[in-house]
């Protein structure tokens, strides 16, 4: 890694100020912008000037907590994105490689179907205990305390074939669990409520901290082993911890909001053209674009589809597709 001129981190400091700017503008675009029209004296007066009108209901209990649970969820997901890509040293990884999203969808199909859970938060506890289990699961299939990369990504990939099989066969044989999952299996911020959030919040906190804890150690294990280890990096404790960081970032956004594609493949990308390779910057970076990208999906699946909209899952998918492939075509991708 090449040291940065005395005035990088400036810039780099300037550049996640402006971010964090285009973040509250696309917060309140949320807030303001939806599948209903509704004049900006209308947003406001329910902001500051609540009274119980039916604008003062919209704005307050529908399109405050969904901004809120884009805001957290985004957060989630792209630092999620850079810690898999760091984990894995693969610059194609994105946060359902190790299964943690099939582990989620098999959880919550089971809730509905066998349990008999119908409501979101009811179900919330079953989406994370299941990613929790496949995340154990696929490190243990990966070689535990010999678990490298490839390993990892083998077995992460193996889970979730066998996890979307059984979801897909449980949809097909339970017609309820089918109509029930429709919105959440393509990613959806349409059902948010606070309650949502209280559940999701604190495990997407955990794993951010713990995230920004194993900055440096990612950086050294991007590296390589031997590399890593000269470093004085405990490679077996870094996996587990960015796994242990990744099932609560993962584990949880999913939970609220369904399998959502693409955010954490397309922002740590679009980070390290900004930062570099250092991961002291990409994830704060990650942190900040990630919930701006999320957010501005939702609004232009919103406003184009009016007066319904389009689920935000299916907006990332369709701009997540074309970066992909591009990715994917670049010369110096196909090197790594």
């Amino acid at each position: 890694m090449t040291s940065a001129s005395p005035g990088r981190p400036a810039t780099r400091a300037v550049g996640l100020l402006l971010a964090g700017v285009a973040l509250v503008l696309v917060c309140l675009a949320s807030i303001a912008i939806g599948a209903k029209a509704l004049p900006l004296g209308d947003v406001w007066h329910g902001l500051f000037h609540a009274s119980g009108t039916h604008g003062d209901v919209l704005v307050r209990d529908v399109r405050i907590p969904r901004t809120v649970l884009g805001l957290i969820v985004g957060t989630a997901l792209g630092l999620a994105g850079a810690v898999m890509q760091a984990l894995t040293r693969n610059p194609l990884a994105e946060p359902g490689l190790l299964g943690v999203n099939a582990g989620a969808s098999a959880a919550v199909v089971s809730a509905i179907s066998f349990f008999g859970v119908t409501s979101l938060t009811g179900y919330v506890w079953f989406a994370f205990l299941g990613a929790a289990i496949v995340s154990v699961v696929v490190y243990l299939l990966g070689g535990s305390r010999s678990a490298t990369p490839v390993r990892l990504a083998l077995a992460g990939t193996a889970a979730s074939a066998a996890l979307f099989g059984y979801v897909n066969a449980v949809q097909l044989l339970d017609a309820a669990a089918l109509d029930r999952l429709r919105f959440w299996t393509v990613g959806s911020l349409a059902s948010a409520n606070m309650e949502t959030v209280g559940k999701v919040w604190p495990f997407i906190a955990a794993g951010v901290v713990l995230s920004l804890l194993i900055a440096r150690p990612l950086n050294a294990l991007e590296m390589g082993d031997d590399t890593a280890r000269a470093l004085g990096a405990h490679l077996v404790r870094t996996r587990v911890l960015a796994m242990l960081a990744v099932t609560l970032l993962c584990g949880a956004a999913t939970a609220a909001c369904g399998p959502i594609v693409f955010i954490g493949l397309m922002i740590p990308h679009l980070v390290r053209a900004i930062t570099g390779p250092d991961m002291r910057w990409i994830l704060p970076y990650a942190a900040v674009l990630s919930p701006a990208l999320l957010l501005g999906a939702d609004v232009v699946g919103r406003v184009i589809a009016r007066p319904s909209e389009l689920q935000v899952g299916i907006v990332t998918a369709l701009l997540g597709g074309p970066v992909f492939i591009h990715l994917v075509r670049r010369k110096r991708m196909a090197q790594l």
